[in-house]
């Protein structure tokens, strides 16, 4: 089935929330709502969820892409990319659906974008002073952010975070392959490529108490691995091009 990405109306610079989500029913619906102060139009990408997500998220005002199954981070993100372009958002902001991200923050990346500083904000959340990130995410944060940065003129201090706002001409037409978590670094080095000026605001970010486990090592090394491989395709066709 032919998936309907809704439409917004214009107004002067139109702004585009979207939401990936997989079972967030507990905080959907305020975050939706929230966000909509914000923005022109919030689209809600449904990664397969099995609870009343996409229902929640439709009574809150959002337009809902539905996967039919659990594709993946990266899918949600490439969803959340077309959602944009299908409404023809002059700006896009991604913040994730699971409580994490602070929607009433959508107000810091925005300047820097609306003002022409910046093509790409990114919500760090070591831009803050305190951090109060897990230590092993904190610490699987930084090493792949020191591997995205390595040898790079473009740094940035929180490669991993998800609340992002990109320019259209930044985010429309990117061609991405990584399917889980690593789409994150992809989406940086494909801004980095086009020429982006990246810029950093500060944000806080909300955990509930967890401990290292074994998902968390995998998910981590996974990455790691991702940006590896996107680093040196990245670096190889450089090197084919001189």
């Amino acid at each position: 089935m032919m998936e309907s990405y809704g439409a917004f109306e214009r107004n002067r610079l139109k702004i585009i929330a979207a939401i990936p989500c997989l079972n967030t029913e507990l905080y959907i619906a305020e975050i939706v709502a929230e966000a909509r102060k914000y923005v022109d139009g919030v689209v809600v990408i449904d990664d397969g969820s099995r609870d009343g997500t996409a229902e929640l998220a439709r009574k809150a005002g959002a337009v809902v892409v539905n996967h039919a199954v659990n594709r993946g981070y990266g899918e949600a993100i490439k969803s959340c990319f077309k959602a944009a372009e299908a409404n023809d958002a002059d700006v896009l902001v991604i913040l994730d659906g699971d409580g994490q991200h602070n929607p009433g923050e959508i107000g810091r990346l925005l300047p820097p974008i609306v003002s022409g500083r910046a093509d790409m904000t990114i919500g760090s959340r070591f831009c803050a002073g305190e951090v109060t990130i897990p230590r092993y995410r904190r610490f699987g944060i930084r090493v792949i952010t020191w591997l995205f940065n390595l040898g790079s003129r473009t740094k940035v201090s929180d490669s991993q975070s998800g609340f992002r706002a990109y320019r259209k001409n930044i985010y429309a037409g990117m061609r991405l392959s990584e399917k889980g978590m690593g789409i994150s670094i992809e989406t940086l080095e494909a801004a980095r490529k086009r020429g982006a000026v990246i810029g950093e605001v500060p944000i806080t970010c909300f955990y509930t108490p967890s401990k290292l486990s074994l998902g968390a090592v995998r998910h981590g090394l996974g990455v790691a691995l991702s940006v590896i491989k996107i680093r040196l395709k990245s670096l190889l066709r450089r090197k084919g091009e001189d």
